[in-house]
């Protein structure tokens, strides 16, 4: 058995910090791939790798190798992933996402975003005369970019999903020697951040200026930011190597390389320290200037920097260049005596069944929580397995000779190292390390996966993680629509026979992708399994299948949805083929009147006039009249399509009630009366009620004629006779009282409420004095009067009331008072023989007054004390 290296054996001392180089994959590429010849770029988090050739390197012909430039995708580990042919030009960046999309940006500002790994892209153009002045190269960072064009302008673009490119402040004119970027999260301004060496110093362009720094050591060949952007490395073309703050007032450490080769690579390792690569050999420069060397024989070196680290990608290995993470040094370094380190050879002596192993454990006991803890750590930190199954051990029997310990870490990581050694494995070539792991999440692990369409694995992850597993089933059947060579019935049978049953399962998403992959009939099939209407429907539309989104939408009962239907049918429709879409159903019909009358272009949008059915005189006046809150137009279309004439006369009537002109209501109504007039027996009284409206719309005309200023416009019957006795045309409101049959009842309330609204109380009076009776009883001219303040004349009706037999017997004693005749009302009372209305009123009055004596003396002959 081969014996596995002590974890230090791959450790170089750089100032007061160790690193350490660790193999991940052997052999990754064939020995006739020669990666001098190839622009290589790396994905974060141990993504693929991206292969172009240099354009600029002549290359021998090669039998068997494919002649047409091509955009190669690679594992770590050099497994193939996808070949994406290439003739769209020049390519001047090329680089990674955060999330593995891979960017590819042209010399005429073409940007292409291959979001998954098979080849599947969006494009767009970074604009500003991009395509004219020409790209020179692209920096990229987490979700954006920045191109520099060829006249030093530098155009930014924050997000792929969203691109909307922004020139950044115009730096001066000159050689930009090198340049690099600070990504907006490490900026004040909250901006990106570019730094570019021309001349002798720095300039710094953001979104709003471009400031000198007034650095003098340059021109400098290379500018890296540290990943956590507190630090500038410089590296000038004299090989002087320089790391400064990135606010540029401090100067930390000088490096000078005595190379007069300028290096390919200059990268942070991490935020401690900056790798100086040449085709063949790897600098790693610390502190104070302190250096460690590693060299590599066999062909030309690629460095892809990542945030904790950077692997080194040659033909035949693929290496992890990275800072020892303290709990490894804690653990391992030589010569320690932490609690974590005697743990770990306390269970090297218990598996060789020796008496030390429990003397560890006593010389440890108080501290024993910290090596468990340090001892969990440290194996999330190894990439070796055997070293994380000894360290896993040692916390398992540190654990165990505790008598209270919490397990969560201890489980949650031996979880994480099962699906960390998993997707390291070279035939999936994720070497993600564990802080790499916890930035990119499991889910993000997942959407990786996905990309690489290792279903099983993902599922397996997945179940073992307890993560939901929706997402995974629907990217494998999207996947199976796109290339699946099976007829439509066997892919949809095949699908459904696997996803049903399955919580969460979206086969809106399915049937999406089969109708991109133009299977439209597949993508039909497919739907009729989405439980969710709202899923259904929208795709249904894009299909051009109208009517079944809308009997979907209408099956879920969702109004909302049905209205979202309507809308996008109106907007696409001809007016007269949208009807007769909702005509066979009645709930979309009803929703479409509910609409138009709470105002049609709230919902569905307004109405094309020029769709409007003019041919008939049913929508005459369409356009006439004031905006109103309904759609008027829409409502008069669908009732004439539906033959609806008693609700198409409504809708003239409330447009003749809303006219301010009594002339244009009039012919409102006289177009409500036309549509009816088709059907007189059935329709007699709206008909009636009608012809009696334009008689009082003229006659208000003739009013608002005469009468000016006063307007009588859209009053009722009983509104104008009341109108006209108010201004006292008597004459008028008798002829209007006649025309239309007002009873003598209604005329007398209104003449009654009318003089007591102008107060003309003579002709109350009058009116009282000739007429013996009244048609409405004297009780409400009492009423009225009283209520206008009138007490006196109020009074006079108390007899006629009376007398009329109208009233309970005493109630004039509670009318006279309310009048304030409180004499009168004792005298009823006497009349009436009420003790306790008298006795009350003389006590209101007072015994001393005069006219509490006058009502003492009515009863001292009734009520005898």
């Amino acid at each position: 058995m081969m014996e596995v290296p002590h974890p230090t054996a791959g450790w170089e001392q750089v100032g007061e910090k160790f690193y350490r180089k660790t193999q991940l994959y052997t052999q990754v590429f064939d020995a006739d791939l020669d990666l001098d010849n190839y622009i290589v770029a790396g994905a974060p988090y141990g993504g693929a790798v991206a292969l172009y050739r240099d354009e600029e390197k002549l290359v021998a012909f090669a039998a068997g190798r494919p002649s047409k430039p091509s955009i190669d995708i690679y594992s770590c580990a050099g497994k193939l992933i996808r070949r994406i042919p290439w003739d769209k030009g020049s390519i001047k960046g090329l680089g990674w996402s955060e999330d593995e999309k891979l960017l590819v940006v042209t010399g005429d500002g073409t940007v292409r975003c291959y979001y998954d790994l098979q080849g599947d892209f969006t494009q767009f153009s970074l604009g500003h005369d991009a395509d004219e002045i020409g790209v020179r190269s692209c920096k990229f960072y987490g979700h954006g970019l920045v191109a520099l064009l060829n006249n030093n302008s530098l155009v930014s673009v924050s997000a792929y999903d969203e691109p909307r490119p922004k020139l950044l402040a115009q730096p001066p004119e000159g050689q930009v020697h090198s340049w690099s970027l600070v990504p907006p999260a490490y900026t004040l301004s909250r901006s990106v951040e570019v730094l570019l060496s021309i001349g002798q110093t720095i300039y710094v362009s953001d979104a709003s200026e471009c400031e000198d720094r007034f650095i003098d050591i340059g021109p400098f060949s290379h500018i890296s930011i540290s990943p956590n952007g507190k630090f500038v490395a410089l590296y000038t073309k004299t090989g002087k190597a320089h790391v400064i703050s990135s606010d540029f007032q401090t100067r930390l450490s000088e490096y000078v390389s005595k190379s007069k080769i300028p290096p390919q690579y200059f990268e942070w390792c991490g935020n401690d320290a900056v790798v100086v690569a040449w085709e063949d050999e790897v600098r790693l420069v610390g502190p104070g200037g302190s250096l460690a060397r590693f060299y590599y024989d066999n062909g030309r070196i690629h460095i892809l920097p990542d945030f904790d680290g950077v692997r080194v990608l040659a033909n035949d290995t693929c290496d992890f260049l990275q800072k020892v993470p303290d709990v490894i040094e804690e653990v391992f370094r030589l010569g320690t005596d932490s609690p974590a380190s005697i743990l770990l050879d306390a269970v090297e002596q218990l598996e060789m069944q020796s008496p030390k192993a429990d003397d560890n454990i006593q010389l440890i006991r108080s501290n024993l929580v910290e090596a468990v803890d340090t001892c969990v750590n440290a194996a999330g930190q190894e990439f070796s397995i055997h070293w994380q199954k000894q360290l896993l051990k040692a916390a398992s029997f540190g654990k165990s000779v505790l008598d209270i310990y919490n397990s969560d870490d201890f489980v949650d990581m031996c979880e994480t190292l099962r699906v960390l050694n998993a997707v390291r494995f070279f035939e999936i070539g994720l070497p993600l390390s564990y802080e790499q792991y916890q930035r990119l999440s499991p889910s993000g692990l997942i959407a990786r996966l996905l990309n690489r369409r290792e279903y099983l694995l993902a599922l397996k992850i997945a179940g073992y993680l307890r993560l939901p597993t929706d997402k995974i089933y629907v990217h494998w059947a999207s996947a199976k629509v796109r290339v699946g060579a099976e007829d439509d019935d066997t892919i949809c049978r095949k699908i459904v026979d696997k996803l049903s049953g399955k919580p969460g399962i979206s086969f809106e998403a399915i049937a999406r992708a089969a109708y991109d992959e133009g299977r439209g009939r597949l993508a039909t099939e497919l739907l009729n399994h989405e439980p969710r209407a709202g899923r259904q429907v929208p795709l249904l539309l894009s299909m051009e299948e109208d009517e079944v989104a809308l009997d979907k939408a209408i099956e879920s009962g969702d109004t909302d949805l049905v209205y979202f239907v309507l809308h996008q049918l109106k907007r696409k429709l001809p007016l007269a083929t949208f009807f007769r879409v909702i005509s066979s159903r009645p709930t979309a019909t009803a929703l479409v009147e509910a609409s138009a009358r709470l105002g049609g272009g709230v919902v569905l949008g307004n109405v094309d006039e020029g769709q409007h059915a003019a041919s008939h005189s049913y929508n005459q006046s369409g356009s006439g009249g004031t905006t109103t809150c309904e759609d008027t137009a829409l409502l008069k279309d669908l009732y004439y399509q539906d033959d609806r004439r008693v609700d198409g006369s409504d809708v003239f009537v409330r447009e003749a009630l809303r006219q301010p002109e009594a002339r244009t209501a009039a012919d409102k109504l006289a177009l409500a009366a036309k549509l009816l007039s088709d059907n007189a027996k059935e329709n007699a009284f709206e008909l009636s009620a009608l012809k009696e409206a334009t008689t009082l719309l003229r006659m208000q005309e003739a009013f608002d004629r005469d009468l000016h200023p006063e307007t009588f416009t859209g009053l009722s019957v009983n509104q104008t006779v009341f109108k006209l006795i108010r201004l006292g045309y008597h004459g008028r409101a008798k002829k209007v009282q006649s025309e239309f049959k007002v009873t003598e009842k209604v005329a007398w309330w209104i003449r009654l409420q009318a003089l007591v609204s102008k107060r003309d109380w003579s002709e109350i009076e009058d009116l009282a004095s000739k007429n013996r009776k009244s048609p409405i009883g004297w009780e409400p001219f009492y009423t009225q009067v009283l209520q206008a303040g009138n007490q006196r004349l109020a009074a006079t009706f108390i007899p006629k009331c009376a007398a009329s037999g109208g009233l309970e017997p005493g109630a004039t004693i509670g009318m006279y008072e309310k009048c304030g005749m409180r004499v009168k009302a004792a005298e009823e009372a006497v009349k009436f023989k009420d003790a306790e209305a008298w006795a009350r009123l003389l006590e209101e009055a007072g015994r001393g007054t005069q006219e509490g004596r006058e009502i003492e003396r009515l009863g001292q002959s009734v009520f005898r004390r």
